[in-house]
């Protein structure tokens, strides 16, 4: 098996920087418009054969070093009993948010096998055909980021029904934040169970809390996810991504992960002077940097590896997903610039 990622991720020399993306498998694809078509997407997530068949298209298509499991961080929410549709337009929407006490005590922890048996089979299925070529990384919402749209009944501009909940009534906030992190402690178990080779934790809004309410209302959880999955010897890297956390870095070093993801506005070599050897960093290129011609799009990558190269260990990604907009054949440009540019010997 490729293993160069998971040595990135363990801080152990590689011949070259690996390389995926976030949200490698997905929207800026013909290919992945072809099995869409067939289902809605939530279907597509809840079909094991065609959730693997899209999670290998880009391995096959961009030769990334890893494979992401297709799915969604909401998935597990819906589960847990809070009814979700996913709109065109609007994206997700939670039909009964949870503000109170009584939607709390709607909600229960799943159990993993059972209730979301279809993404422990999309693994089972990933690491047959992947045939271990390269390893699989299974995913997670973060707590607080999973609860914005529990509270907010889907996306939000300012999270302004979030917050509230945060300063108003901070019981119920941390119940129903306890609630999820069981949920997510049981659910990420059960994917390393199944054949996760690692774990990403995307919390993808944990940039609009300021650094004392990080403190307060996010991190914690993360840090019981974290240590949960250790005392359980879960041995997979785990990674740990905040985006737009510059300012939150420092604290999620304590958060328990191998990796830290790092969005584009922090420079790679800031970062390392933060987190030292501690642990290793993933990024950061901003998805919409694809877009450069290609002597220009190599200068840039260049630049990142040498801004990286005091790091512990390094995997390039872009700074959050790419978007639909992305002509493939620029991402295996990409993909094919990073391999040939950190090549070392």
């Amino acid at each position: 098996m490729n293993e160069t990622f998971l040595k990135a991720c363990r801080g152990e020399k590689t011949e070259y920087t690996p390389v995926w993306l976030m949200r490698q498998a997905g929207r800026y694809l013909p290919e992945y418009h072809t099995v869409r078509s067939k289902y809605t997407f939530l279907e597509l997530c809840k079909t094991p054969e065609a959730a693997a068949e899209v999670t290998i298209q880009p391995v096959d298509i961009l030769g990334v070093d890893a494979a992401i499991l297709f799915s969604d961080i909401l998935v597990p929410l819906e589960k847990m009993g809070a009814p979700l549709e996913f709109h065109e337009k609007r994206g997700p929407v939670f039909l009964e948010p949870i503000r109170d006490r009584a939607g709390l005590e709607k909600l229960h922890v799943p159990d993993p096998e059972a209730e979301l048996g279809y993404v422990m089979e999309t693994i089972r299925i990933l690491r047959r055909e992947l045939a271990g070529r390269v390893p699989l990384i299974g995913f997670s919402g973060a707590p607080f980021t999973l609860a914005t749209y529990l509270i907010e009944g889907g996306s939000s501009k300012n999270y302004f029904l979030t917050k509230k909940m945060m300063y108003t009534d901070p019981v119920l906030y941390a119940e129903l934040l306890n609630k999820i992190t069981d949920c997510t402690i049981e659910y990420l178990k059960a994917q390393a169970a199944a054949g996760a080779q690692a774990l990403q934790i995307f919390d993808s809004w944990a940039g609009v809390l300021a650094p004392r309410d990080f403190a307060e209302f996010a991190i914690p959880y993360v840090k019981r996810i974290i240590a949960a999955l250790k005392a359980a010897e879960v041995t997979v890297p785990i990674i740990y991504f905040a985006n737009n956390g510059a300012t939150l870095l420092s604290q999620s070093l304590e958060s328990g992960a191998d990796v830290l993801g790092l969005d584009w506005r922090l420079p790679l070599d800031e970062a390392v002077k933060v987190v030292g050897q501690r642990v290793s960093l993933q990024g950061n290129m901003d998805p919409i940097a694809l877009l450069l011609p290609p002597a220009k799009m190599e200068r840039l990558i260049q630049d990142i590896l040498d801004q990286a190269k005091g790091a512990r260990g390094h995997i390039f990604n872009l700074g959050h997903g790419i978007v639909p907009e992305i002509p493939p054949e620029q991402a295996k440009f990409f993909v094919e610039a990073v391999h040939r540019l950190s090549k070392k010997g």
